[in-house]
């Protein structure tokens, strides 16, 4: 792996640190399965890159804009679920489906450029310093601001009150929680979350793709699954760098196995890779649990 190879992978890491923390929120914090992000990550790069190129915003505001588009996708998937009682997966894949479509009538097709305009890389880069610097750099501190704010936030009351409706959410309502208030708050957070990364990526590559949310959801709860098996998550701010540690191996690892030549991958085999590791981890956590469940069961 060569240096750029390898802070090419950084970046990637980071990114999709950042879809780790909103299935932290999705799948952990509320126990929602969530798919949805499948269709929010490609509609904050699409929103992000219109509203560059078309719009004439700069890069940040274009960033927000396009976060908050994923922001309005959580919450009818939670809509759905939490008003007509569809299940979550189901209501994920209804919205996932139908944004992909609403993606391409907002881009006008199925990508959208974003060569020759200011982004949120190149606002540092114009003032001298190289992009393989650069874009790590500002990468890492967006995900450690994100990791400290949603610490923050799930110290809260209202933080609180979302962790205990997804623990239990027939004695959160029983304690005054309501339950479909904070499915819908953490849902639209984390595809808020979700689309944020998207929008970032577009950016990164240059260009906002439809099809560019395909794995996202395995790659998110992948990260989640390594990252608190290899690590300790007792509190919230361990959970938190669990993900964001788990996001970096798993990316890792990907490019280790393409790059491994006895393996004969090629880069369109990464879906593969990523099936296989998730597959992996599942398997370790749950001979991991048979193992303490055996060692309870004999122990004088």
């Amino acid at each position: 792996m060569t240096l750029y190879e390898f802070l090419g992978t950084i970046e990637i890491g980071f990114i999709f640190g950042i879809v780790a923390l909103g299935a932290f929120l999705s799948f952990r914090v509320l126990d929602f399965p969530d798919l949805t992000v499948e269709g929010s990550f490609p509609l904050g790069a699409a929103v992000t890159a219109v509203a560059i190129v078309n719009w004439g915003l700069t890069p940040w505001p274009a960033t927000a804009v396009g976060a908050l588009a994923g922001f309005v996708a959580g919450l009818v998937t939670a809509f759905l679920n939490v008003r007509y009682s569809i299940l979550h997966i189901l209501a994920g894949i209804l919205v996932s489906i139908a944004l992909y479509s609403i993606n391409l009538r907002i881009m006008g097709g199925p990508n959208k450029p974003l060569l020759g305009v200011q982004t949120v890389f190149t606002l540092l880069q114009d003032h001298g310093l190289p992009s393989y610097i650069v874009d790590p750099i500002l990468l890492g501190c967006l995900v450690i601001l994100l990791k400290l704010a949603i610490d923050l936030f799930l110290a809260t009351g209202v933080g609180t009150g979302m962790r205990a409706a997804g623990a239990n959410p027939v004695m959160a309502a029983a304690n005054g929680i309501d339950v479909g208030r904070m499915k819908l708050l953490g849902i639209g957070l984390a595809n808020a979350l979700t689309a944020f990364a998207g929008a970032l990526f577009a950016q990164l590559f240059g260009a906002a793709d439809a099809y560019m949310g395909i794995g996202v959801v395995i790659i998110g709860l992948a990260s989640v699954i390594v990252g608190m098996a290899i690590l300790p998550a007792r509190t919230i701010a361990q959970a938190t760098i669990a993900c964001l540690v788990g996001a970096m191996l798993y990316r890792f690892a990907v490019a280790l196995a393409l790059n491994a030549d006895f393996l004969g991958l090629q880069a369109s085999d990464v879906q593969v890779v990523t099936a296989a590791l998730v597959a992996l981890a599942l398997i370790s956590r749950s001979r991991g649990s048979i193992a303490r469940l055996l060692t309870r069961k004999s122990a004088p």
